[in-house]
């Protein structure tokens, strides 16, 4: 009896197909999973306390890898950051795990600062460094931003 291989081979492409998309969406959920992670990460241990009259503040990482702030005063002054992961040179930490400072660094002028509503007018400026100020920050979840935040300077590449 003569049988054909060709149902063989549709079989194997359609498994290969399967295991491919199934590859792509779990790069989509592990994506998504960091994503979420360091946004709540970053919200939760933000320290609102280090400006004295903050009224709000908004910090998030997009999935194109920017990690972006922005600080509302009381008397309506806004101040806004926005950091491209790709250009971090350096990231460390000051201060202990009640309070400190995470300093991100690039080698040029990359982190864009903005100000909105200042007495002195609306000023845009870059900058070598971004602080953000956080509390209750335990060095393993502290080691986790930093992998997370690799892992997004990494993808942007």
């Amino acid at each position: 009896m003569i049988t054909s291989i060709i149902p063989k081979i549709k079989k194997r492409f359609l498994a290969a197909l399967i295991a491919l998309f199934s590859a792509a969406s779990l790069c989509f959920v592990i994506d998504q999973d960091w994503l979420s992670w360091s946004n709540q990460c970053l919200t939760t241990s933000y320290d609102a306390t280090a400006d004295v009259k903050l009224k709000k503040f908004e910090i998030n990482l997009t999935e194109d890898s920017f990690l972006r702030l922005r600080k509302t005063f009381q008397n309506g002054k806004q101040e806004y950051f926005s950091l491209q992961l790709q250009q971090l040179d350096d990231l460390s930490y000051l201060g202990n795990n009640i309070k400190g400072t995470l300093r991100l660094k690039t080698k040029d002028d990359d982190v864009i600062v903005q100000t909105y509503n200042d007495r002195k007018g609306n000023i845009d400026t870059m900058a070598t460094t971004l602080d953000i100020p956080l509390k209750n920050i335990e060095h393993e979840r502290l080691d986790s931003l930093q992998r997370a935040l690799n892992y997004f300077k990494g993808k942007a590449l």
